[in-house]
């Protein structure tokens, strides 16, 4: 092991890695299936377990509870994928940490989380690092120039840098997913992969999650509601609500909120969290969560739409471009110690990005498909949302941008927003 892979897209995720495994006994990568967990991990790992192997996977399972160090053993890192198979695996890597001192010994790739978490007994604090990893970006698919970084925008507001995106390579983007077996593909046959994927989904992955039947079509109609609501804030008794009519059997709140549990738990779904700044009004935040996929083709094949049919319906397309821009910017902040938020207040004032580094630093960010009007429309939202802070005790944002679609050039405005085409974007 060791020898990379001469076909292998290097992925932002990479230097964090390398790093983390310098600070930490142990590592573990989530992230949804076929995103490039076991391929990223196996560039810096020496020996490699699959403990779900079909053909070891039983043997696995019972010596992880009678024999541990059998399955531990190999040379370091030692990558143990998907090991949430084999939930005993983790105290006893635990122990391991304890009692062989070192950074570095275990990487653990997972898609899902442990179906029993009382099997573990210890945290892992202190021993264990975590990392999520999301499908790839534009950048990371070499469909982003990569000359503006979200990072040095931090430090300097000069930039320059244009795109190549026009609306139908957009779309087809949109639709193909950050996949990375992907990539590469024929398009149609690379449009295939998301519809295969939420078939999967619906068909065997819900049920395999935590070992409970679920009803397909209830999770299809799940899925749908969900793709229909991107980049809401809408509540689970309204998505239960839009399951029951239409002649549809009813389901529960209760319901709803266990299926989009298992859902999270196979990282279909990555909802946003309310940015919750000290304004300089009585005005209240609203805190509910904003409704994403963990990529937007998984909203695309849900609906099952093409490209076609968002091109056709410019509404649509623009929630879709901002699921898009949502998975970029939490890789790029990420990477930067930083978090991705939105923000809504009571009066309906909200910004659809907001980027905060744990240094404090933050950035407002408006996602639009562009076109002057739109852009204008971007701005003075932000300016909007501006005027609300408190910036005496929040200072002042290091930027405000409007994120475009298909424009193709990085510029400042007059009145110094910037405008940045994803086309261009990088960490």
């Amino acid at each position: 092991m060791g020898n990379p892979n001469l076909f292998y897209r290097p992925r932002i995720l990479d230097s964090t890695l390398e790093r983390k495994l310098k600070s930490k006994g142990a590592i573990l990568i989530e992230g949804p299936k076929w995103c490039g967990k076991t391929t990223t991990a196996k560039q810096i790992s020496k020996s490699v377990l699959s403990v779900d192997d079909p053909r070891t996977v039983k043997e696995n399972k019972l010596l992880s509870e009678i024999s541990p160090e059998t399955l531990l053993t190999g040379e370091q890192p030692r990558l143990l994928d998907e090991w949430q198979v084999a939930p005993k695996l983790w105290d006893a890597i635990r122990d391991h940490v304890d009692h062989h001192k070192g950074q570095g010994q275990f990487i653990l790739t997972g898609s899902s989380v442990p179906t029993d978490l009382s099997e573990m007994i210890h945290s892992g604090t202190g021993r264990f690092g975590w990392m999520v990893m999301r499908p790839m970006t534009l950048f990371e698919s070499g469909d982003s120039t990569g000359e503006v970084s979200l990072g040095m925008l931090f430090e300097s507001n000069e930039m320059s840098g244009c795109s190549n995106l026009d609306i139908d390579r957009l779309t087809f983007l949109i639709c193909r997913g950050g996949w990375p077996e992907s990539i590469d593909m024929d398009e149609d046959i690379a449009l295939e992969q998301a519809f295969d994927y939420i078939d999967a989904v619906v068909k065997s992955d819900m049920a395999r999650v935590d070992g409970i039947k679920r009803d397909p079509q209830k999770v299809r109609r799940l899925l749908r509601s969900y793709a229909r609501n991107l980049g809401s804030q809408i509540s689970q008794s309204a998505i239960s609500n839009e399951m029951s009519s239409n002649g549809s059997a009813g389901v529960s709140e209760e319901t709803v909120s266990e299926y989009l549990q298992a859902l999270r738990k196979l990282h279909v779904i990555e909802d946003m969290k309310a940015w919750i700044p000290n304004l300089c009004s009585k005005t209240t935040i609203r805190t509910s969560d904003t409704r994403y996929f963990i990529d937007p083709s998984l909203a695309a094949a849900s609906l099952r739409i093409g490209p076609a049919d968002l091109v056709n319906d410019p509404k649509t397309l623009g929630f879709f471009f901002e699921s898009l821009a949502v998975r970029d910017l939490r890789v790029y902040a990420e990477s930067i110690d930083g978090d991705v938020y939105h923000y809504r207040d009571s009066l309906n004032n909200e910004c659809d990005i907001v980027v905060h580094l744990r240094n404090g630093k933050y950035a407002l960010i408006e996602v639009k498909l562009g076109g002057d009007s739109l852009i204008d429309e971007g701005a003075k939202t932000l300016k909007k949302v501006l005027g609300k802070i408190d910036l005496d005790s929040m200072g002042a944002p290091s930027f405000m941008a409007v994120v475009t679609g298909i424009g193709n050039r990085a510029y400042r405005r007059e009145d110094g927003i910037l405008v940045i085409p994803i086309g261009t974007l990088r960490n």
